[in-house]
C-alpha cells in the first residue's frame, strides 16, 4: 500500500487525530475519524438507499470527519484526479 499523508485536523490538538490519506495504488481515500455516538450510528445503520441493503455491511465503518478538514479532503481529491497517480 502506498499511503500519501494529506493532513490531520488542525483543531484537535495533540490528543485526537482525524486524518486524511490517499491510497495511491488503489486510488482510494483513507479516513480516520471519530466513532459515532449510538444515535448517529443507529440513524446511519437504518438509512435506506434504493437498490442497497439497509445497514452497515461487515467490513465497512462510518466515521465522523470534522468540517475543518474540508480543504484536506479537496487536496486528496486533487491527488486522485492527478494523472501522476496510477
Amino acid at each position: 500500500m502506498s499511503l500519501l499523508f494529506v493532513g490531520i485536523d488542525p483543531d484537535t490538538g495533540k490528543t485526537n487525530s482525524p486524518t486524511v490519506w490517499v491510497d495511491q495504488e488503489r486510488r482510494e481515500f483513507v479516513f480516520q475519524g471519530w466513532d459515532l455516538d449510538e444515535a448517529t450510528l443507529a440513524e446511519a445503520a437504518g438509512f435506506e438507499a434504493p437498490g442497497h441493503a439497509v445497514g452497515i455491511p461487515d467490513g465497512e465503518s462510518v466515521v465522523r470527519i470534522p468540517a475543518s478538514m474540508v480543504h484536506m479532503i479537496r487536496e486528496a481529491c486533487d491527488v486522485l484526479d492527478s494523472p501522476d497517480v496510477r
